[in-house]
């Protein structure tokens, strides 16, 4: 079994654009925010990376020109997920073939779709482990069992306090993400696109359950109001401390909580030949 990091410390990529121009780039434990004009690279950069980690997650490391330097040193992989922020109002036949929700029309709906997955198995596995620390005989699992169930009531109440402009809540007795509107149930691919990447991005984070992850977002402010803009990062950190996120953006609002320190010009990690 290959060890998995808790971040990623490093990473090169060699030859890109056609061979005369590297990427050397030193990561932060936490935040990491890739800025540029268009055009410049950025998100080019994290598909790089992002493919490295999906195709050869059982090969070796420096395939394909992509070289990533992990924290402890000795392991081999990486938990990740992608948050990407299209909208596009087709599904392929080929991928709605797969499901069998015909509600789902756009790229973010079959994203909430494969989440509403994940939330339900982080609620077995919480259950699971509730249900361990209750019956180990320690003197605090009580405390301990209902700081677990604080996390997920606290990713209900961010959310909440989010939509409270539309009157939208989370349905509290619902095992599926369920909104309630005026009394009137609504489903998540009834919200609009800001409140649909919103809710992707937030539930991704919950369903991490706290472990050391590497979320990659790639202009993640689109379709996000400015007030959500700026809460973004703030947000993903407080529902998981141990996450390393690496995201692209023109945005200035989302550096405005505070992460201007965390910015990083592509043109500063760029080595030519």
């Amino acid at each position: 079994m290959k060890k998995i990091a808790d971040y990623i410390q490093r990473i090169e990529i060699e030859s890109l654009w056609s061979g005369r121009r590297h990427i050397v780039w030193d990561l932060r434990r936490h935040v990491n925010i890739l800025s540029g004009v268009n055009g410049v690279g950025k998100s080019t950069i994290l598909n790089r990376v992002i493919k490295q980690l999906l195709e050869y997650r059982d090969l070796d490391k420096h395939l394909d020109g992509v070289t990533i330097t992990y924290s402890p040193e000795d392991c081999e992989t990486v938990r990740f997920d992608v948050i990407r922020s299209f909208d596009r109002a087709v599904i392929s036949s080929e991928l709605l073939s797969k499901v069998s929700d015909l509600k789902l029309q756009t790229e973010l709906d079959l994203q909430l779709y494969m989440l509403q997955r994940r939330y339900l198995d982080y609620q077995v596995n919480l259950s699971n482990r509730m249900i361990a620390l209750l019956t180990s005989g320690e003197s605090d699992a009580q405390a301990k069992a209902q700081a677990m169930v604080a996390e997920k009531t606290h990713f209900q109440d961010l959310v909440d306090d989010l939509f409270q402009d539309t009157r939208k809540t989370i349905k509290r007795d619902s095992n599926e993400i369920v909104f309630l509107q005026y009394d009137e149930c609504i489903d998540p691919y009834q919200l609009s696109s800001g409140e649909k990447q919103m809710l992707i991005i937030l539930l991704t984070v919950l369903v991490q359950n706290h472990e050391p992850y590497v979320l990659f977002m790639d202009e993640p402010e689109v379709s996000l109001h400015f007030e959500w803009q700026k809460r973004l990062i703030s947000l993903v950190r407080e529902l998981n401390p141990n996450v390393q996120i690496v995201l692209t953006t023109h945005s200035p609002a989302v550096v405005m909580d505070g992460w201007q320190d965390c910015i990083t010009d592509v043109e500063d990690i760029i080595i030519d030949n």
